[in-house]
């Protein structure tokens, strides 16, 4: 009787979540799955990750389509940043083709308190465009590739966080740069911002734990915040947790077996 090999999992990653899934579905399902984590390749030293490991990007639909076919991907879950709309949108089109169950898991936003000082704006151009009648001492949390929208602000400083060391110099006249790694600590998030005298945060609305201290410093400051709106999701089945993902790939790990076995009698 020939050996059936396990399901595949494909994890869209870059997030804490992706890595928690990846850690926990080995855990629970590592006898019967194999778990792969796609990243994009954006961070140059990613945390370790449980599973095979893939970096970079897949060459749009068509490539990630012959992907899932390949390494007979069996299931796909869109585990990437809430910003990250193109690869959500390349992962719908490519498992709709394919005909591969996929599941989003979208962490959720943070919840706006009576004290915050929220401008909600709909897009990074949108949050550069409101700063002259805000603040001019800046503390920029969005990634290195949002960054050009504000260089023309000459008149203004620029605590810039990023990952990783920036690869050619900001275009700011005048501004400093802080490197880290969530999750950040309010105490932290706090003495950085009254260190350098910030008066308004730039954030994306991201959701999660991790970077959440800046929103609450600032609150605790009375520091605006200039709050970019998420993208919205590709349409799909969602789960909001590491938890609630596990039992959508339980259920779906027992359709494939339940079709396997029916497939096995039928011959």
């Amino acid at each position: 009787m020939p050996v059936r090999k396990p399901h595949h999992l494909l994890i869209l990653g870059g997030t804490a979540e992706a890595a928690a899934l990846a850690q926990a579905a080995l855990e629970g399902f590592g006898d019967r799955m194999a778990v792969t984590t796609s990243l994009a390749g954006r961070t140059e030293q990613p945390g370790p990750l449980p599973g095979q490991v893939r970096i970079g990007g897949f060459g749009g639909v068509p490539g990630l389509r012959d992907f899932l076919a390949a390494e007979h991907v069996d299931l796909m879950i869109d585990a990437t940043h809430p910003f990250a709309d193109q690869i959500a949108r390349h992962a719908r089109e490519a498992a709709e083709a394919a005909q591969i169950p996929r599941l989003m898991l979208i962490r959720p936003p943070w919840r706006r308190h009576a004290l915050d000082r929220w401008i909600e704006v709909g897009d990074v151009p949108g949050a550069a465009a409101v700063l002259p009648r805000v603040g001019r001492r800046v503390f920029l949390t969005l990634g290195a590739s949002e960054l050009d929208a504000f260089a023309a602000q000459t008149d203004r400083f620029f605590l810039v966080r990023l990952i990783d060391p920036p690869r050619a110099p900001l275009g700011f006249a005048d501004h400093e740069i802080v490197l880290g790694r969530g999750p950040f600590t309010v105490a932290g998030e706090r003495q950085l911002m009254r260190r350098h005298a910030i008066d308004v945060l730039v954030a994306k609305a991201s959701g999660g734990a991790a970077t959440e201290a800046k929103v609450i410093a600032a609150r605790e400051l009375s520091i605006p915040i200039v709050m970019v709106r998420r993208p919205l999701p590709e349409r799909g089945e969602r789960a909001d947790s590491v938890e609630a993902a596990l039992v959508w790939i339980r259920r779906r790990l027992a359709l494939l077996d339940r079709q396997l076995r029916t497939v096995s009698t039928e011959s």
